[in-house]
This record gives structure tokens, sequence and C-alpha cells, in this order.
């Protein structure tokens, strides 16, 4: 174990009505002996398995339970910036159905409602529970939500039957926690550039030409990088989403604009992801004016946009990563294989229509991943934030190769 990463970590434990509360002891107990700072938040169910005084005691920080007390309010959004991550550990059933649905009746929930922070949960209840309908579909939610979520263990239940639903150990959430830490140091020194969005080609002052990108996808690459120590440029088409402050935003309109900004950034950039849906055709001559609904018939002269990916091809330094993605309706692979080799990319990810849940204005996505020494990957239908990382990983042990 290396035990350095913990040195300095602020990490807020969530401790819920459960059994295996008394778990979350022995991992505090770990925590703080690896050099992390701890401050522990319980619900009131959680008091009936664990006392208090015992988080208290071990992690010399006063255990937190309510919003309100006597004299003090607990500041639950400052809590959820203060640490590196939340870990919920034990995550019961209720308090997972109470996360995914937007409850806010404790003060858990409202810390983890306002938490600005990453948020791990490792479950733990009996195997019905664990398989009921409800509590996956609770789960699918909160990791399309960007939390990520600790696997069960499959062992004797309070119940006293066998099966899936234990909590993971105390030592395997070490183990878990340690590669977290350690994946967000790995692309420190990298400057990383994502392109992502639409594009808007004018018409005239008031309409334009586009297609159905949300910029979703590209976004939750840039926040993966992010996460990974990468200094990121986002250039972002219209798209109306919630960007990260420390993501250095340049927002764009148009195929020319977004050319123009990402070849101002390309010499820099180490890893650079074209996720952006451009404008493959832009009006020659857009109307000064708005154009009158007066005539039958409305020709549109088009002609093609530059090709941001294939110009980034050319001025590729050997020192670079380059990402295309290619949205193919009809012989999917031929065509991804094809723009691979025509753009000088180093990985393409592809799209297909013809998949379920993949594709513009969807929380999910499911691709495949070609690069140029011959290798492909196929990945399950995934929330766009697990995807991401699955593109993060991919291009890392590409490079590292």
């Amino acid at each position: 174990m290396n035990v350095e990463i913990f040195k300095g970590k602020k990490i807020l434990l969530c401790v819920t009505g459960s059994i295996a509360a008394y778990k979350a002891v022995v991992l505090l107990r770990l925590l703080i002996k690896n050099g992390a700072e701890v401050k522990v938040i319980m619900t009131k169910a959680a008091i009936d398995f664990v006392s208090p005084l015992t988080f208290s005691t071990l992690s010399k920080n006063k255990t937190l339970i309510d919003l309100f007390d006597d004299e003090t309010w607990a500041n639950h959004v400052m809590l959820g910036r203060w640490a590196d991550v939340m870990l919920i550990a034990p995550a019961s059933c209720n308090t997972l159905a109470k996360m995914a649905n937007g409850f806010c009746d404790n003060l858990l929930l409202a810390t983890y409602l306002s938490a600005t922070t990453p948020v791990l949960i490792a479950p733990a209840m009996d195997e019905e529970m664990w398989h009921h309908p409800a509590t996956k579909k609770n789960i699918e939610t909160l990791i399309q939500h960007g939390n990520k979520l600790l696997p069960v263990n499959d062992g004797e239940l309070a119940s006293g039957l066998h099966g899936e639903g234990r909590m993971a150990e105390p030592e395997e959430i070490i183990n878990y926690l340690q590669n977290f830490f350690l994946s967000q140091l790995s692309l420190q020194g990298i400057n990383a550039l994502v392109t992502a969005g639409p594009t808007y080609e004018a018409i005239d002052p008031v309409r334009f030409i586009g297609n159905r990108s949300t910029g979703t996808m590209g976004v939750a690459l840039a926040e993966e990088l992010l996460a990974r120590g990468a200094n990121v440029y986002l250039i972002l088409g219209p798209a109306e989403i919630k960007i990260s402050d420390k993501i250095k935003t340049i927002k764009v309109s148009s195929a020319k604009e977004m050319y123009d900004a990402a070849l101002q950034h390309l010499n820099k950039s180490h890893i650079i992801i074209m996720a952006a849906a451009v404008s493959d055709y832009t009006i020659e001559k857009p109307a000064e004016q708005k154009i009158k609904k007066e005539n039958e018939r409305l020709s549109l002269s088009l002609i093609k946009t530059k090709d941001i990916l294939a110009s980034a091809g050319k001025l590729k330094k050997q020192n670079q990563t380059l990402v295309g993605f290619a949205l193919e309706t009809n012989n999917e692979k031929e065509n991804a294989l094809k723009k691979l080799t025509k753009k000088n990319a180093d990985l393409i990810v592809l799209n297909s229509l013809k998949d379920d849940g993949a594709g513009f204005g969807k929380t999910t996505n499911k691709i495949i991943i070609f690069d140029k020494k011959g290798h492909q990957y196929n990945f399950n239908k995934k929330a766009k934030k697990e995807i991401a990382t699955d593109i993060i990983n991919t291009i890392i042990n590409y490079r590292n190769a």
C-alpha cells in the first residue's frame, strides 16, 4: 500500500443505518493511521448500531448528525467543499433511494446534494434488496449522476443468508481509495484539449443549421481529464451545460470559430480529443437581415467547413495523442477505420445510431475504440460519465504502451 497517498487527504466519512456500520469504525481507524483527516457524518438510524462517541474519539472531530443542534448549524455546503472525497460507507438501501431521488431530510443528504467533491458509495444490504428492480434503478441513477460505486461482496448477510450485498471490507475500501487518488495524479503536467457540443451555422441573424449534440460526452471527458490532474482546455459549442470553473472553457458558435480556437491551442496540448459534432457544411453567404417568409421555396448554398480533426492530424507531433469520434449509421467499423487512417488520428471512438442508448441527447452511450496499432476495445452501454472514464483509461494505456 502507498501510505503517502493518504497524507493530508480530507475524507468525509458518512455512515448510515446498517449493521455494517461497525466496519466504518475499522475503516476510520485505517484512514487516520495512514494520515488522512476525517470528519464523520452519521444518520440517526446509524446511531442504533455504533455510538457517535466512537467516531469522535477516533477522528478527533465532532461527529455530525443534525443540520441544527442547540448551539450550532452544520454547514453542509462547506462540508461538501472541504473534503477531497465524500465516502458513504455503509450506504443503506434507504439512503441510496433518497440520494437517487433528491430527498433532503438529514445532514448527510443535504451535504450530498450540495457536494462538489467526488462521491464514493459502498452499499450494504440483504441480497433481495440488492437485486430488487427499484434498487437497481436507484444505483443506475446514482452512477449517471457521476457517483462511483464500490462493488459489494458475496458472503454471509445479517439475515443469516448467504449472497450478494455485503459491504466491501475496510481493507478493500482503502485499496479502492488508494487507486482513486492515484488515478487523479496520472495526468499531472499534461495539457489536454477537448472540443464538445454542436456548431451553429448562421442562415441569417436569427436562424441557423446545426445538429442535436448536447455536449454531454465532451464535457464528461473534460471533467475526467481534470480529475486525473490534467490542465484542461474545453472548446464548447452552443450547449446549455454546467462546467467546472477549473476547466478553461472557450465558448464558440460556428465551425470556423471552433477551428480557429482549436488551432490556437493545438501546439501546446499533449492529449487532443475532438468530441464535438462540427457541422460539415456552412452557409456560403448568410443574410445580413432576417429572411422574410415571402417565397414558396428557399435555396441555401452550402460550402464545406474546415476539417478540425484532419488539420490536427497534419500538425500532430510525436508527443501528442489525437482522438477522434465517428458517429455512424451504416458500415460503422469500416467508416471508423477509414476515418482513423485518413485523419491521422491515434484513436477513434465509434458510436452507432443503431445501438440502443447511444447518440445525441442520451444520458448513456455505447462505444467501440480503435487505435492505429490495430487494437479494438468494446464497451457495453453505460452512463456517459463512465464511458468518459473508459475512454481516458484507454488513452492513458495507449500513451504508456
